[in-house]
C-alpha cells in the first residue's frame, strides 16, 4: 500500500502563504487522484481541494482562488499552495487519496499550519 508524508507546515501571520508537500512512497501514485484535508481542532476533517492523476483540480468554495493543488508523478509529489491564509485555516493538513473522499482508511501524520500573528 503507498504511504504518504506531509510536510511545509509551520506558525505563519494571516496573509501569508506556505506550501505543504506531500510525498508518496510506491508506483501507483500517479494512479490515484489525490485529495488534500484539514482538521481544525474540535473539527471533522473535511475537503480542501484535489487533483485528478492528470492534473484537474477542484476545490472547497473557502479554499477557490487563495489555493492551489499541483502534482509532480515524477517525483511522486503532491503540493498545496496556500496564499492570504487565515487564523481559521489553522488545522493539521493531510493527504490521500480519492476525488471526493479518502480512498485510504489510514491517514499519515499530516503537518501543523497555525496561523496566528
Amino acid at each position: 500500500q503507498v504511504q504518504f508524508l506531509e510536510s511545509g507546515g509551520g506558525l505563519v501571520q494571516p496573509g501569508w502563504s506556505l506550501r505543504l508537500s506531500c510525498a508518496a512512497s510506491g508506483s501507483s501514485f500517479r494512479a490515484y487522484a489525490m485529495g488534500w484535508y484539514r482538521q481544525a481542532p474540535g473539527k471533522q476533517r473535511e475537503l480542501v481541494g484535489a487533483i485528478t492523476n492528470g492534473g484537474r483540480t477542484k476545490y472547497a468554495d473557502s479554499a477557490k482562488g487563495r489555493f492551489t493543488i499541483s502534482r509532480d508523478n515524477a517525483k511522486n509529489t503532491v503540493y498545496l499552495q496556500m496564499t492570504r491564509l487565515k487564523p481559521a485555516e489553522t488545522a493539521v493538513y493531510y493527504c490521500n487519496p480519492g476525488w471526493d473522499s479518502p480512498i485510504f482508511g489510514s491517514w499519515g501524520q499530516g503537518t501543523q499550519v497555525t496561523v496566528s500573528s
